[in-house]
């Protein structure tokens, strides 16, 4: 995939930097990029399940990511610091629901944070243009940075970071998963 959008909010990037994880950061960063996906660019063509499963696939593949509970961030990984402290960061991947359950997504990460289990979040969600080939009312950018800066801004007094992701380019239609009858 592609990062179009790299967006700190709240002092995010000096905390990486001072807490040391940048590293984790440009692993996660590395992650994205190296996971190839094709989609047909037509509206709703795609499943967005499927490239959510590539997302978990890779950081699985990758070692050290921790793959967290339902309900819960997607994936957490921690660094020690001077053989003492661990430094922790968040990710949620937001490419297969709703749109409106970034703000779930939002309260779950502001959750994590005031109860010291991570330090920094990451938001993935797919660029404007992606978004239009996914299942209908998946996340866009536009609509994730609105929910942050205007909808719930108590979510900007803590260290987030924002990704937008892009398909490689055009190829076959990734299958939607059957509906349960």
């Amino acid at each position: 995939m592609k990062i179009t959008t790299v967006r700190f909010y709240n002092g995010s990037l000096e905390k990486v930097t001072r807490l040391g994880v940048s590293g984790i950061l440009f692993e996660l960063l590395c992650v994205l990029t190296e996971t190839q996906i094709m989609l047909k660019e037509k509206k709703d063509a795609n499943s967005g399940k499927a490239v959510r499963v590539a997302v978990d696939d890779a950081l699985e593949d990758r070692g050290g990511w921790t793959k967290t509970a339902t309900g819960d961030l997607d994936w957490t990984k921690e660094r020690e610091s001077n053989h003492a402290t661990k430094v922790r960061v968040g990710v949620e991947v937001q490419v297969s629901a709703r749109s409106d359950l970034v703000i779930r997504d939002l309260m779950h990460m502001r959750q994590n944070m005031t109860q010291g289990s991570v330090d920094v979040v990451v938001l993935v969600v797919p660029s404007d243009h992606m978004s239009r080939f996914l299942p209908d009312r998946a996340p866009t950018l536009s609509e994730t940075r609105k929910y942050i800066e205007s909808e719930f801004k108590e979510i900007q007094h803590f260290p987030l970071i924002l990704i937008s992701i892009e398909h490689d380019g055009v190829g076959p239609a990734l299958a939607k998963q059957k509906r349960r009858a």
